[in-house]
């Protein structure tokens, strides 16, 4: 992946916080709206933004568009991915979004569970 891909991909806050928050794992659009605080149409477009550059993937669970990190990522890729790990915990804006997704229900160690976290929302297949 080429580095000034990666940098055009980071220059949006919005799109910063989508990548932050699924550092911690898969999540479909409706839980970014409610981490993120966001319309589906401005969460669907960064999305959209950030898989056509490979630097998000989508996979269809049922009725849902459930986004994720590359399984595979470039060297670059990973070292940015980490520093904006590292740099995020020290801005009140991405810290609110993790404390979003940990009330969401969303367990980094368990794993992602797209059903729960959709029950938990009230939301049905």
């Amino acid at each position: 992946m080429q580095l000034l891909r990666i940098y055009e991909c980071f220059c949006d806050a919005t799109r910063l916080r989508l990548l932050n928050v699924l550092g911690r794992g898969p999540l479909c659009v409706c839980h970014f709206q409610e981490v993120l605080k966001e319309p589906q149409v401005k969460i669907s477009k960064h999305l959209a933004y950030l898989r056509e550059r490979g630097l998000v993937e989508g996979e269809r669970q049922g009725n849902w568009m459930v986004y994720s990190l590359p399984a595979k990522r470039s060297r670059d890729l990973q070292a940015n991915l980490a520093c904006l790990q590292d740099c995020a915990g020290e801005n009140p804006v991405f810290r609110r979004d993790l404390t979003r997704l940990k009330a969401l229900g969303h367990d980094p160690v368990a794993g992602s569970d797209t059903f729960r976290l959709h029950t938990r929302l009230n939301l049905s297949a």
